[in-house]
């Protein structure tokens, strides 16, 4: 069977994610090999904080900051979504279509897309305009395995309501030492879930590969790890109460011995430092929120959800939700979209595939592309905005020797790690119509003619945190937000201070 090869290609095979060696790497030995390669699933534990960490002098100011009541909507910002592709994927040429100084379609010479991309002449835009497909808003080869991915996964509705903008900018190559993960940033603005802030399919700092701006960091909100649907579920337990009774009954339960508590706590029949004493009133408001919101144990659950899983066309399959990546992903978007997390990274290991064939790129660029689109298909489905930002460490590039496997499709076999062809980009939906961009803004930075990034034509061409900077500015601007409040959310920034904020901003309000 021929793979990807027109975009009206619809492998439904199984997920076949082999692990694979490198003749020029060395034995795999971190975790960032292991995972970059295809050897590890993502694995761990999450540890809560004690009374102890929460009663101490830094846990006062959080507690007496903090505000009690759960909502199942969050703080009503746009939900956002990373998706890390660990090991350096291919970004630009085979998949997004990146030009010079003009955009897009400034054509690289023929070399420099067999380079960046693998592309032969014949499917480059420069001998045929037909390989440029805008169906997303975002330029892509027509050809491109994150493109067919994504169509497989979505509908007519979600493709007019999406867009999307390019960032041409390196990072290192096989190292998860980028800190290009904005996650932390987006939280800086106000991002926030009804249950959590962040959540992250690996149990690291950042929740993915990738780190994040060391000076961004802030333990309390360190993302919780979700990587399948039982994470989910597990995040609250509400009792056997709501077992004896329905949720309404449950309901009024709780805020009965809610009112009883107040009353105590306003007799200052508790003694305690008055922290101690919000900390009490917020876990009992707390727990009769999570009885009224949650007690119907479906509600977390994406295997229950119709638009996932159980309607008439639902975006998974039963045999797709029996993957790890499906289940990893339906898990965290459920989460994100529907307002119980502000921000989530879902990590897809296996992306350092140059390993002599075109063949094993193909297949797993067209996997991400699908977990791109259930995506934006289930923010469509649920009539929500989504912020999709999809990144990798470094990249790589091709000598133009054709891949003869069928499922090469008659481009170039990866060759090796290239950081000089890398690039991330976000893609945006809203249900009030496409979001509109600045033509000239659609491709942040450019690339030389022989397919490398031109390092200076930006402040973030060569710089990840900056990169990351960017998102956050462009997340601001889908607010109808700017450099007031990215001061406010980052400070000390480095974006701005050798040219304007809005040179790396496409974006423009979705909310007005």
């Amino acid at each position: 069977m021929k793979l990807f090869r027109s975009r009206h290609d619809r492998p439904n095979e199984p997920e076949r994610l082999e692990p694979f060696y490198h003749l020029d790497h060395p034995r795999p030995r971190t975790r960032r090999q292991f995972l970059g390669q295809g050897f590890l699933a993502g694995m761990g534990m999450v540890a809560s904080p004690s009374l102890f960490g929460l009663l101490s002098k830094s846990g006062n100011a959080q507690a007496q900051a903090m505000t009690c009541a759960l909502t199942a909507g969050g703080a009503g910002r746009i939900p956002f979504l990373c998706i890390d592709l660990a090991g350096g994927a291919n970004m630009t040429g085979g998949n997004v279509l990146v030009g010079g100084p003009g955009g897009h379609t400034d054509f690289l010479s023929l070399a420099g897309y067999e380079r960046q991309g693998g592309l032969p002449p014949s499917l480059t835009p420069v001998q045929d305009p037909l390989m440029i497909d805008t169906t997303f808003g975002l330029p892509f080869h027509a050809e491109s395995p994150f493109l067919l991915g994504m169509l497989d996964k979505t509908t007519a509705a979600t493709r007019l309501g999406t867009n999307g903008l390019v960032f041409c900018a390196r990072s290192l190559n096989d190292t998860q030492n980028n800190p290009h993960n904005p996650m932390y940033g987006i939280a800086a603005t106000g991002s926030a879930g009804g249950l959590l802030t962040l959540v992250g399919s690996e149990p690291t700092d950042s929740g993915g590969n990738s780190i994040n701006p060391p000076m961004w960091f802030n333990p309390a909100i360190r993302p919780t790890k979700v990587d399948r649907p039982q994470d989910a579920t597990g995040l609250v337990d509400t009792g056997r109460l709501v077992q004896m009774l329905d949720t309404e009954g449950a309901d009024a339960v709780m805020a009965a011995v809610e009112n009883l508590s107040n009353r105590k706590v306003d007799k200052m029949e508790m003694t305690e430092d008055m922290v101690v004493t919000e900390l009490v009133r917020c876990a009992y408001e707390q727990s009769s929120d999570l009885v009224s919101l949650y007690g119907d144990p479906t509600a977390l659950d994406p295997r229950q959800d119709p638009f996932i899983a159980t309607g008439p066309t639902p975006i998974f399959d039963a045999n797709e939700l029996d993957s790890g990546r499906f289940q990893k992903t339906a898990a965290v978007m459920k989460l994100v979209i529907d307002g119980h997390a502000g921000a989530g990274t879902l990590e897809f290991g296996g992306y350092d595939y140059h390993n002599g064939t075109r063949a094993t790129g193909e297949q797993r660029d067209f996997q991400a592309g699908q977990s791109m689109g259930a995506s934006l298909e289930y923010a469509m489905q649920t009539g929500k905005e989504l912020c999709l930002y999809v990144f990798t460490d470094g990249a790589l590039d091709s000598n133009g020797q054709i891949d003869n496997d069928p499922n090469g499709n008659g481009k170039g076999i990866w060759q090796g790690d290239n950081s000089s062809t890398s690039s991330s980009f976000m893609l945006v939906y809203s249900p009030n119509g496409q979001p509109v961009i600045d033509p000239a803004k659609q491709q942040i930075g450019w690339f030389r003619s022989d397919g490398s990034a031109e390092t200076n034509a930006t402040e973030i061409s060569n710089n990840p945190e900056s990169l990351a900077e960017a998102v956050v500015a462009n997340y601001l601007a889908l607010h109808g937000e700017g450099e007031a409040e990215l001061d406010v959310a980052i400070p000390g920034h480095r974006i701005g201070n050798a040219a304007p904020v809005s040179d790396v901003v496409g974006f423009t309000n979705i909310r007005s």
